[in-house]
């Protein structure tokens, strides 16, 4: 299947504004409206008005500085999309193995390399004595930065399970 045939299936199957929410909610800094409606293959004012049905919506957020108006995800939509995943896809039990996993895999890294948190890593790596070890040790400090921020999210989820799961069913 070429590119061309896989936006044309996309375009038959899923709708304009669901495919310019598709493109704006993953990106990972501020893009314009011209970006995304290339990307979702839409014309540039049809964008242009999702976009801002997005921003009503609080899905996403215009983004200040430079000439256009550029797009990125809400990160309080976010959190809140990432809870609810956790939450419908994971019992209170499962939440609490996920959450000694993921302080598991932390205090590895806070004995591995004698650090307490990313950013000492990241100093650490600034006076690494080879380019592998400085590479290394930001990929670590960076997966370190995701595993604190899921941590914090699996820590709200348990604390607050009752009032956010509500009448969500658990998974069986």
């Amino acid at each position: 299947m070429t590119d061309e045939s896989g936006a044309e299936l996309w375009k038959e199957h899923q709708s304009a504004f669901d495919r310019v929410r598709a493109v704006a909610v993953t990106v990972s800094e501020p893009k314009p409206a011209d970006w995304i409606a290339e990307q979702a293959h839409v014309a540039g004012n049809t964008a242009r008005d999702h976009l801002q049905r997005l921003v009503e919506m609080n899905v996403l957020r215009t983004a200040t500085g430079g000439t256009a108006t550029r797009y990125e995800p809400d990160p309080l939509y976010t959190r809140m999309q990432a809870l609810r995943d956790l939450l419908d896809n994971r019992t209170r039990d499962d939440l609490l193995e996920l959450r000694g996993d993921l302080q598991e895999q932390v205090e590895e890294w806070k004995t591995e390399y004698d650090a307490d948190s990313p950013s000492d890593l990241r100093e650490q790596a600034a006076h690494a004595d080879t380019a592998e070890a400085t590479r290394e040790m930001r990929r670590t400090a960076n997966d370190w930065d995701i595993i604190s921020y899921r941590l914090q999210l699996v820590e709200d989820a348990i604390e607050h399970y009752s009032d956010y799961a509500g009448s969500t069913p658990a998974p069986a």
